[in-house]
């Protein structure tokens, strides 16, 4: 049985493939569930990218402050992930929907 690390690994480098005829920001947007993990995944979403930087809308502070403190980690698993040169991450909280 392959250990689950190298799954892993084989996961990122098939979808790093896969994803090369997307767009830059729809390259990250799908890569962000693989570098930050399923959890975090759920509490934050790619909305943006420009010149380098990633802007992700997050759901509330707790995972917000979370997010902020693996900021380094996040940056280099979703450039190596996606294969797009990432410089930067700004995080904000989500916009609220009015009813």
């Amino acid at each position: 049985m392959m250990p689950m690390e190298n799954m892993r690994s084989i996961l990122r480098g098939t979808l790093g493939r896969s994803l090369q005829a997307l767009s830059d920001e729809d390259r990250l947007a799908a890569a962000w569930p693989v570098a930050c993990g399923r959890a975090m995944a759920e509490h934050g979403e790619i909305a943006g990218f420009f010149e380098g930087t990633v802007t992700v809308a997050v759901s509330d502070p707790a995972w917000l402050a979370q997010m902020m403190s693996m900021r380094s980690i996040l940056q280099h698993e979703l450039a190596r992930v996606a294969k797009v040169k990432v410089t930067a991450i700004h995080f904000e909280m989500k916009k609220r929907e009015l009813k």
